[in-house]
Order: C-alpha cells, then structure tokens, then sequence
C-alpha cells in the first residue's frame, strides 16, 4: 500500500484538459470544413480518444494522488477504468460510423463532439472525490446523453425517449443531490475521503445520515438502472438511435460502478448495515423482473435493456459481499469480480450491438427477433459471432460471461450468503431462455430477407476481434481479473 499524497499542479487531469480542449476545437473545425460525410469530426475524435489514453498513461502514478483542492483523486482504479472508457469509446464510435453515413439525419459533427463531452463525464465521475465533483460530472455525462437521444428530430420515438430520460434523470439526480445535502449537514464535509473519518463526531445524526443515504442510493440505482428505478431504460434503449444506446448501455457503467465504490465502500462504509439491505433487495429484484420481462420482449433492443437490469443486479452482488465479509481479502476477491463483471458485461454489449448495426442499412432498423432468423444462412461467421455473445450473457462456460458469473458466485459463497447464490443461479438460468431463443432463430429458422449483409471492412474486422475477446477472455480471464485486483488495492 503506497502512502497518500498531495500535489498542487493539475497534472492528474491532464486527460481530461485535454479531452475539453479538443472536444471545443474539433467543434469548430467541423463548423468551418467543407465535409459532408464529417469524416474529419470522426478521425479527430479518435485520434482524441488515443491521445487520453497516451496521456492517462503518463501520467499515472503508483501511489493516490489528491489535486485540485482534494476534489480530484488519481489512482489506479481511476487509470484502469478511464483507460477501458476511452477503448470502449473508440469502439463505439467506429461501430456507428456506418450507421451514421446512411443516415444524413444523424451523421452531424456534433454527435462526436457530444460523445466527447460524456467522456468527459465519465472521467471527471470516475474521479471524483468530492460530491460537487460528483455532481459535475454527472450532469455533463446525462445532459450530453440527453441531447444524443434526441439527435434525429425527425424521429417521435426518439423525442419521446428523450424526454422520458431528461425527465427522470433530472428526479433521479435531484434525489442524488439531496441525499448529498443531508450528509455534508450531517459529516460537515463535502470530500468523500474525509466522510467515513467524520462519522464519529456525527453519531448524534444518524436518522440525518440514513435519510440522505437512502436519497443517495435511489440515485445511484437510477444511474445502474436497478429496480425500482429501471423504468427509463427498456423506453430509452427502445426509442434512442442504435449507436446512441450502444454508447448508453457501455461506457457509462464504467463510470457508474466507481461511483458506487467511491461513495458507498470509500465514504459511507460505517453505513455499510444500512446500505448493504437496499443494495441486496435491489439487486434480488432487478435480476427477477429483469430476467422475466425479457422474456415477453420481440424488440431486441428492449430485451437487452432488461437483460442490462438483471446483469448490474448481479454485478451488485459482488460490492454487497465485499462488505459483508470483513476479511480483507475476501472483500478485496468480491469487489474484484463485480469490476471484472462490468468489464465482461461492456465488452459482450460492444458486440450485441454491434451485430444489431451490421444488420441494420439505410431504411431499415433490425431491431425485431424475427430480423435474425436465419442469419446462419446469411453470413455463418457474424451469426457465430452473435452465438458467441447470446451463449457469453447467458453464462454458458466457457466464455467471459460464464467467468464473470462464476467469479461473483464465488464471491457470495465464500461470505456463506448461501441463498443469494442460489437465487441468482436461478434467474441466470431463467435468462438463458431469451438469449438461447436468438440462437434458435439464427440458426433453425429460415431467413425473411435473402439480402446479403454489407459492412465497411473496419466494422466487420472490429466486430470480428470483439467476438474472439469474448471467447479467449472466458478462457484466460486472469489478465483482467489481476489488474482488477491490483487497482483495488491500491485505491481504496
């Protein structure tokens, strides 16, 4: 364990000055270029992604690093989780270009500049040490996914979704921002890293504390898309423009699983009782109705929004046992397999959508169950692909998700929870069914359309490696698993 310390400079946020800088100057360059397919805004935010990467890279440390009047922390989870945003970005980015360019109504400068800014977002929350820190990030990460929803003008179920999601995230982070209030009234500081040290002088506030852990939580969850606050997900996955809910259902979760371990296992571990039940009833009841409402689903996209409940109710189950143990290192175990789960669970999302925008062309949205029957027919290698995947989610060994699975399921026995395994075994299996029915209409099913599927040689190339991680990281899966652990230790 490296020993604390602080430094006055702005270094640690070099990434992010950077990322702001250019997100500003690649706007303007677009505004004045003569691009009509706005190939420059693509190359650019790319080149962007790469040069955060290159500088997160710089500038890490091996130790935690406070700047910015301790409101900014740099350690090795934040280098660990920006680092797979800005590779979940590239991805994202690159498997949208096709979609875009069929669709002048969409392909706009501005949607890479808006996915730029919730970047962003996403690294000023990862982090964040400070709830206005928090609060910041959260907003630039929401307000840029708000205007991406609503991109295609032309389009009532987009608009709708836009303004489902602009209306409960504005309560959900309301009760985020109170919950935030009550604590600061009750600890009398606003840094998460001092929370849990003033906690003895504020034992007279408890009923205070609890109340804004409860408000706290409820914003968390709306963030994760846990029950009971999953309702904007199924309508904004549904109604958002594919690569907008790619970009949705990926890199923010890297974002929103270190809100959670900063607030809840860093600041609030003294409350660990009171938060440990909520976070045990949400995840039981986002995998249960998560699991059975996709079920019901015909729209591929809404039985991935329910699949994306029931799988962060699982990835909760790791941070609840983490704390349930007390033993450091079963807890340091827990933690570790609920990060490697959404990693696991990012990188199976990354190629779900991607085969949903292979198939989709100019007028056509392949967003039905019945659009992948008989792809097998149609493209052997992509409907491998999307088996791969279907099989990953569902946890059938010997693929990522199966290890992400089994990893938090090792995790909860060995704090003997028992039953919270047992339940969950029995909502995976219940999962299986939706995933495994994808695989049935691809492969057992003749084809609607006899129409060949056509891509762009870097879509069908990144599509292709994105299967294979699935499979080989199901198989060698401790590369990722260790730098999980290592970040862990040395941040909390």
């Amino acid at each position: 364990m490296f020993e604390n310390f602080a430094i006055p400079d702005f270094l640690p946020a070099a990434p992010e000055m950077f990322l702001a800088t250019l997100a500003m100057l690649i706007l303007m360059i677009d505004l004045f270029a003569k691009d009509a397919r706005h190939s420059l805004a693509f190359w650019l935010a790319q080149l962007t992604l790469l040069g955060c990467a290159f500088l997160q890279v710089y500038t890490s440390t091996p130790g935690v690093v406070y700047s910015f009047s301790n409101t900014f922390v740099d350690d090795s989870l934040a280098d660990l989780l920006k680092i797979f945003v800005y590779l979940t970005m590239i991805v994202v980015l690159f498997y949208s270009r096709t979609y875009l360019l069929e669709r002048p109504e969409m392909n706009k400068g501005e949607y890479y500049v808006l996915a730029l800014m919730a970047t962003l977002g996403m690294m000023v929350m990862i982090s964040a040490n400070n709830f206005i820190t928090v609060y910041v990030g959260l907003e630039l990460l929401s307000l840029s996914l708000y205007a991406l929803v609503a991109m295609n003008r032309d389009s009532l179920s987009a608009t709708e979704a836009a303004m489902k999601y602009f209306v409960l995230g504005a309560l959900a982070s309301g009760l985020l921002l109170y919950g935030m209030s009550m604590i600061y009234g009750a600890t009398g500081s606003l840094e998460i890293s001092e929370i849990a040290q003033s906690f003895g002088a504020a034992d007279g506030n408890r009923t205070v504390l609890v109340f804004g852990l409860v408000f706290l939580v409820s914003g968390l969850a709306f963030k994760l898309g846990l029950v009971p606050f999953h309702m904007w997900i199924p309508d904004v996955y549904h109604g958002a423009p594919t690569p907008v809910t790619l970009l949705i259902g990926s890199a923010p979760k890297f974002a929103a699983f270190a809100l959670v371990m900063r607030l809840l296992v860093s600041g609030l571990l003294p409350l660990a009782q009171d938060w440990q039940a909520m976070l045990i009833i949400m995840a039981v009841l986002s995998m249960a109705i998560g699991n059975l409402a996709a079920i019901a689903q015909s729209n591929i996209k809404r039985m991935l929004a329910y699949s994306a409940i029931s799988h962060m109710g699982f990835m909760l189950l790791g941070i609840v046992t983490g704390v349930v143990s007390g033993d450091p290192r079963y807890a340091l175990n827990a933690y570790s397999s609920a990060m490697f789960y959404v990693i696991a669970y990012v990188l199976m999302t990354l190629g779900a959508f991607g085969v949903i925008l292979l198939m989709s062309r100019a007028g056509f949205e392949a967003e039905e169950l019945n659009d992948y029957k008989g792809l097998n027919k149609r493209s052997p290698w992509f409907a491998a692909i999307m088996l791969m995947i279907m099989f990953s989610m569902a946890g059938v060994p010997f693929f990522i998700g199966f290890f992400a699975k089994f990893s938090v399921l090792q995790a909860v026995v060995a704090t003997g929870e028992i039953w919270l395994a047992i339940v969950a075994v029995i909502f995976s299996l219940i999962g299986a069914f939706y995933y495994l029915r994808v695989v049935k209409l691809m492969y057992f099913d003749a084809p609607e359309s006899e129409a060949p599927i056509e891509a762009g040689l870097h879509l069908r190339l990144l599509l292709s490696a994105n299967g294979v991680a699935v499979a080989l990281l199901g198989i060698f899966p401790q590369v990722i698993m260790t730098l999980c652990a290592y970040a862990l230790m040395t941040s909390l």
